[in-house]
């Protein structure tokens, strides 16, 4: 098999109420077949639309050869270095199987003005562009490529040369891309972004950075078989139902939190791509799976809240069952692990009664980015400032102690029995990647399981789950003051006023939507950190 999964406690007993109608349903082999009436009627004309990523391995095999040819096209010309500028699903595979392969590409999924600096300043005479964005209408991505097209054009080099784009067909990037003579992949149209790791999106930048894509569809082509059988050992049935099925150790709730842990396995960075995938396809309609990325000694592990079910991805989960008693383990090679969790997924989806194919929370904080961006109003005055760091909060309450410390415990005071905490750093995570560590301290403060998501990234991954999920969360933006800025060609706005339109943006639909928000701007990133660290603990 290409996939192992093993399951105990709780989980084994979820699968064992639940696969059986699975199989009764014959669930596995509709989705296989194309069936969109699966997620029932309010869903059926988007999953008509959005069932193509079980089809992916086939329709992708001719891309192979015209990757590898313009590769070595590209090398011949003396580019062996790539930049990705796409969103959410459009680089989180790429990340993915780059990582794995062990081969570079640079992902450009910030609107931080220090990290496009640092994508342009990498060298330009070897570097080339790809473009990701299903319709080209990304304010991020399509920020990203203007500012490439003037560097390139600075330098003397024909943007059309070096920039290669990914898009559906018909769409406005298509479009204009082709009349600007750029070389275009077009993907299929009925595979949404997150269910896209095994299309043109993440095909094409992961084989020109060099991974060998023609494996990875094979180890892929490999698990198709086993995720198609309406049978008991079919690990994507096993999967779903372990994943949306399990209850708390009272058996009076579904476990809504799922831990994801990177343990000896080969595979580099998965548990990101898969929190977009569960999060923005199940967080909706006020249910959902919350997943949360976290380390094999992460406080959640040490006292395990009882809505937290653990699933580990290890190298040979038989090898290791006996170890992590109540875990969901599973190993496989990459290409299975896409197939199987994009299936999984699509049948928690059926299993929670909600569409997994659309996003309906997302365009919210687009929407008040833009209307940020438009009006340009003067920054809402901190509550008070504590060692140069800014603390702006949703409700004053929240600041009465007057110490970063007192709001931090104020937010924590306001989660609910099955809360969680989320924490959002719209900063330069090449400056201070350190900043991640504050999740393992929040954890631990809290006492409740926490995400962590750099912004504006999170805003196509979890972003969905936070607003039309269950209103559990609490939530810690972290922004920062920078004079580093860089314009964006034929925009009225700069990457810098970007970001911060879409950090007040967010905070504001969250707050909307009654969940507390408490936003700390850093004045000085790299030292304000210790700042945050001494408060957290």
């Amino acid at each position: 098999m290409t996939f192992s999964i093993r399951v105990s406690g709780a989980a084994e007993a979820a699968v064992a109420a639940h696969l059986p109608t699975l199989i009764g349903d014959y669930v596995a082999s509709r989705i296989t077949n194309l069936d969109p009436t699966l997620w029932g009627p309010e869903a059926e004309d988007e999953a008509s639309k959005r069932l193509g990523w079980v089809q992916a391995v086939s329709v992708s095999r001719p891309l192979v050869p015209e990757i590898v040819a313009l590769r070595e096209e590209l090398a011949a010309k003396g580019v062996d270095r790539f930049v990705l500028a796409g969103m959410g699903g459009s680089s989180l595979a790429p990340e993915v199987i780059t990582q794995t392969a062990g081969v570079e590409l640079t992902i450009l999924d910030s609107t931080a003005p220090g990290q496009v600096l640092a994508a342009l300043d990498g060298g330009l005479e070897r570097t080339a562009l790809v473009v990701s964005s299903k319709s080209g209408s990304t304010v991020e991505t399509d920020s990203q490529r203007r500012v490439f097209e003037a560097a390139f054009r600075d330098l003397g080099i024909d943007p059309a040369e070096r920039i290669i784009v990914v898009t559906d067909p018909g769409s406005p990037l298509d479009e204009s891309a082709r009349a600007a003579g750029y070389r275009v992949f077009n993907a299929d149209p009925t595979v949404g972004g997150r269910y896209s790791a095994l299309t043109a999106f993440g095909l094409v930048p992961s084989g020109l950075a060099g991974a060998d894509i023609a494996e990875l569809l094979d180890e892929a082509e490999a698990s198709l078989l086993e995720v198609a059988i309406d049978a008991p050992e079919n690990p994507a049935l096993v999967l779903g139902a372990a994943i949306a099925g399990t209850l708390t150790p009272d058996g009076s709730a579904r476990r809504d939190k799922l831990g994801l842990i990177t343990d000896g396995t080969h595979i580099v960075g998965l548990p990101d791509w898969i929190e977009q995938l569960i999060a923005e396809s199940t967080g909706k309609e006020g249910t959902g799976i919350l997943p949360v990325v976290l380390l094999p000694v992460s406080p959640e592990l040490e006292s395990k809240p009882a809505d937290l079910q653990i699933v580990r991805l290890v190298d040979d989960a038989d090898e290791v069952e006996h170890r992590h008693p109540g875990e969901i383990l599973v190993s496989g090679t990459l290409g299975a692990q896409l197939v199987v969790w994009e299936y999984a997924t699509a049948i928690a989806g059926r299993m929670l009664g909600i569409n997994p194919f659309d996003q309906p929370d997302v365009e919210s904080a687009k929407v008040a980015a833009r209307g940020l961006l438009d009006a340009r109003p003067e920054p809402v005055a901190p509550a008070f400032v504590e060692a140069g760091v800014e603390v702006r909060v949703s409700d004053p309450a929240l600041a009465e102690s007057g110490t970063i410390q007192g709001v931090l415990d104020a937010l924590w005071a306001t989660l609910p029995a099955d809360g969680y905490v989320s924490i959002q750093a719209y900063v330069n995570r090449l400056e201070v990647p350190q900043l991640q560590g504050l999740r393992e301290m929040v954890a631990a403060d809290s006492g409740r399981p926490t995400t962590f998501g750099w912004g504006p990234r999170f805003l196509h991954s979890t972003g969905q789950y936070h607003k039309g999920g269950p209103a559990q969360g609490v939530f810690l933006q972290i922004t920062e003051r920078t004079e580093t800025d860089v314009e964006i060609p034929g925009r009225p706005f700069t990457f810098g006023q970007l970001i911060e339109a879409q950090a007040a943006g967010d905070a504001t639909v969250l707050a909307e939507h009654g969940r507390p928000v408490v936003t700390l701007t850093l004045a000085d990133p790299q030292a304000d950190v210790l700042a945050l660290f001494e408060a957290a603990q």
